[in-house]
């Protein structure tokens, strides 16, 4: 039986034989709807300026995909992790931008929520933590409010190598933080920005134990957003960098209590791996473009048929492959996600975030070779999937790079063990 997500049947991100649930099919319908119809038409323009796609947000927000993991109880969708990555997947299809930025934004919220809910606190942290994400989620149910969340600070913390720079001092009642994050997605459009600090205490070294997660308003005095924007690829991500000087937050700004995202970040491994389902959906794009220009289906390159060709048909199956290795292996990583999951499941998570990168751009660079000289054109596509796709291997916290290192280490090595 095939599963078909949209009136007019189409191959969804997960295949069309892969069983998904009512509210599955109900939210990627709204993805798959909103993409083709509103954020593709818009993609080229958006790129081409380096402009934040504001109405892109604003569709998402009539049709509660901004509330996508805020818990039922609070008036949002309740959608688990795959879930989540399904449906981000379907918009990164129709504009990688827009699924880049949406992740910084959900995974706030899954973070502060889904995630959350797994973690040992006590009874008087879960009860304050019940206060704050009560004030967090109503704002973006009910107000549309868009959280960022900045990572990068150009050394080895985003890695999770050394503490954050950024730090957070202790005043009365709340925090003063002081630092800087560059590569902050959303920072021209962002409400409250999602901020990874380390608590400076008294005559105390810095410890990654220590990091705080506070939301910052992009009203506060003392933060600023710098720089200009002008990159290769995720150019509507608007990713400038944010300056905090002496910038106040209250207590009720935390995401998550103090010393828990520390717990996060050493039981819950695929929170790191939700960049990925925007390039599935990337490849997924790429190889959509091809099929559909080689037998002529695409508007405004004529109605030549090119599927004839044996050097496209061959073109045309390796990128199939590529395509269904990257899928299955997705998919298998996205079931995988919870907390505490054992070693293999990790090492699948590191192995699906490399793969994706990886394959998302040699499946555009093979789509480029196939269709020829008009997907040079910027009035189609595959230029934009190509340097977008460029872009995902370099994404902290879980480059292409860490994940080879991490599985081979962790391949090698028991937990503890070392070298005699």
């Amino acid at each position: 039986m095939t599963t078909s997500v949209a009136s007019k049947p189409y191959m969804p991100i997960c295949g069309d034989d892969y069983l998904l649930t009512e509210k599955q099919k109900r939210l990627m319908t709204l993805a798959h709807d909103l993409g083709k119809n509103k954020f593709a038409p818009r993609a080229a323009q958006l790129d081409r300026d380096a402009q934040f796609p504001f109405e892109n947000y604003k569709d998402m927000k009539d049709v509660g995909l901004l509330a996508l993991c805020v818990p039922q109880a609070h008036g949002g969708q309740g959608a688990d992790y795959a879930t989540y990555a399904m449906v981000s997947a379907e918009i990164g299809r129709w504009c990688g931008a827009t699924a880049l930025t949406f992740n910084m934004h959900v995974c706030t919220m899954m973070w502060s929520g889904l995630l959350s809910e797994d973690l040992d606190m006590s009874p008087e942290q879960r009860a304050l933590h019940r206060v704050h994400q009560k004030a967090h989620f109503a704002r973006v149910v009910n107000d549309g409010a868009i959280y960022a969340q900045p990572f990068s600070e150009g050394g080895a913390s985003a890695a999770g190598a050394q503490p954050f720079g950024t730090q957070a001092v202790k005043v009365e009642g709340g925090w003063r933080i002081h630092g800087k994050k560059i590569f902050a997605s959303l920072s021209d459009a962002a409400d409250f920005f999602g901020v990874l600090c380390t608590e400076k205490k008294p005559d105390t070294d810095l410890s990654r134990r220590d990091t705080l997660y506070l939301a910052v308003p992009r009203n506060a005095p003392g933060l600023t957003v710098e720089g200009d924007w002008d990159p290769l690829g995720m150019r509507a991500t608007v990713s400038r960098n944010l300056i905090f000087k002496d910038v106040f937050v209250s207590d009720d700004a935390a995401l998550m209590p103090q010393g828990i995202y520390f717990q996060a970040a050493s039981r819950w491994p695929h929170m790191f791996m939700t960049l990925s389902p925007t390039y599935m959906g990337i490849a997924q794009a790429a190889y959509d473009f091809t099929v559909a220009y080689l037998r002529g289906e695409i508007p405004g390159t004529g109605p030549v048929k090119r599927r004839q060709f044996a050097t496209k048909q061959i073109a045309v199956a390796e990128m199939f492959v590529k395509l269904e290795q990257t899928r299955n292996l997705f998919l298998r990583a996205i079931e995988d996600a919870k907390i505490d999951p054992p070693k293999s499941s990790r090492l699948r998570a590191y192995a699906a975030q490399y793969t994706i990168m990886e394959n998302a751009q040699d499946i555009a660079r093979l789509a480029i070779r196939t269709c020829g000289g008009q997907s040079m054109l910027k009035s189609l596509p595959l230029e934009r999937l190509y340097r977008d796709a460029r872009c995902g291997s370099l994404m902290l916290p879980w480059t292409a790079e860490l994940c080879l290192d991490r599985l081979g280490r962790e391949t090698l090595y028991e937990a503890g063990e070392k070298d005699e």
